[in-house]
């Protein structure tokens, strides 16, 4: 969006997929206008913790050298949160340069890694780490946040407030379009005609609680017209997969990730789409999964802090509802009003994408990031022309 608007746009990452390290992308392309550089990194994946610490280490190892050859004096260079911490390496490398550092939080580490115990972090060592999060949040020309929570956050950790800015994710909403439930194929061919389906689509991992999805659909096991449809991967489906195996429960169908072509379709399958998180994760993580599911033009079923970022979306916006973890026979009572009326349930997910459009659409994110970019190339352009000395000798 960004090189579409005439800025130039290079981007350096690794080689690997999120679910495929063995994916060998080429070291360097041209995509969109975009200058991909990917920098070698051992390849053992996201399966096993000590692999993806390796990774992490070799691609930290890599990267420098990368940032050197493709960054000059006055760029703006922004830091992104995977793999984490990888602002430090960036602002170093930025500030040799003479180049302007964002970082662009999707989420906060440790915090994460200490309320997830993913790694196992002693209190000494995730202090240290937070120091240094902190200090390189501080020497950032901005620190973009994706919600509202987030920023709140950042203020009681001592940022400042002018050092921050929200620019919420946003939704492939040209490539989820909303489909009637009764047009889409995967519905038709999972024989969920007739039914009130219940979806969950994405990655359902360690940050997301499920047990509240798993009660509720124990207790909706007596309703034949309620089904359940997830469709993804990760920590929690394959723990909530067995779990349904073992109580039996047949009308709860699950499905691996889908293609982004494929999305309107397996988005359309479901009535309603479910989000969760972890409340102890609030304002550290904004689950993305929402603006997806607002561009399918469905309703949304929060289970986590009902006044987390995506409970107040919900309430403001009228398109869903929340409920804490822990209260399985509430959502399954509200799965159960929604089933009974579905025109207000169609209802609620045109209100769903209507506040995507109005609030969250692509083009307001890549005009707000635009704008931005801008603005600090320009400062960093006047502050060089300051401190340059009025007259230059003569050579």
């Amino acid at each position: 969006g960004l090189a579409a608007q005439g800025i130039d746009v290079a981007m350096v990452a690794s080689r690997q997929r999120y679910e495929n390290p063995a994916a060998h992308l080429p070291a360097n392309e041209r995509w969109g206008g975009v200058e991909i550089h990917r920098v070698w990194t051992s390849s053992f994946g996201r399966a096993r913790l000590p692999g993806r610490i390796l990774d992490y280490l070799t691609f930290y190892a890599t990267l420098p050298w990368a940032l050197w050859r493709v960054l000059q004096r006055g760029d703006v260079l922004v830091a992104k949160t995977d793999p984490p911490l990888v602002s430090l390496v960036a602002g170093a490398v930025a500030k040799l340069r003479g180049a302007v550092l964002v970082n662009w939080l999707q989420d906060l580490f440790p915090e994460v890694a200490v309320g997830l115990g993913q790694p196992s972090l002693p209190r000494a060592a995730a202090g240290l780490l937070k120091k240094l999060r902190n200090r390189s949040l501080r020497s950032a020309a901005m620190n973009v946040v994706i919600g509202e929570r987030m920023a709140e956050f950042l203020v009681a950790q001592g940022l400042h407030p002018d050092t921050i800015r929200v620019i919420p994710n946003w939704a492939h909403e040209y490539m989820i379009r909303p489909l009637p439930a009764e047009r889409s194929v995967l519905r038709q061919e999972l024989g969920l005609q007739g039914c009130f389906v219940v979806g969950y689509s994405g990655n359902l991992g360690r940050a997301h609680e499920w047990k509240t999805l798993f009660d509720a659909a124990l207790a909706l096991a007596d309703k034949p017209r309620i089904a359940f449809l997830i469709t993804g991967g990760g920590h929690g489906y394959s723990a909530l997969k067995l779990r349904a195996e073992q109580a039996g429960l047949t009308r709860m169908h699950f499905q691996p990730y889908r293609r982004l072509e494929e999305l309107s379709d397996s988005m359309a399958a479901s009535d309603l789409h479910l989000v969760t998180l972890r409340p102890e994760l609030e304002g550290q993580i904004v689950p993305s999964k929402f603006y997806g599911i607002a561009a399918a033009e469905r309703p949304i079923a929060f289970v986590g802090d009902v006044d987390g970022e995506l409970a107040r979306l919900i309430a403001s916006g009228e398109c869903g509802f929340s409920v804490a973890p822990g209260q399985d026979q509430l959502l399954a009572e509200r799965i159960r009003d929604m089933a009974a009326d579905i025109e207000h349930c169609r209802r609620q997910g045109r209100r769903a994408r209507a506040l995507l459009e109005t609030r969250f659409s692509r083009e307001r994110a890549h005009r707000d990031w635009h704008d931005l970019l801008v603005q600090l190339s320009a400062t960093n352009l006047q502050h060089r022309t300051h401190t340059m000395p009025k007259e230059l000798p003569e050579s």
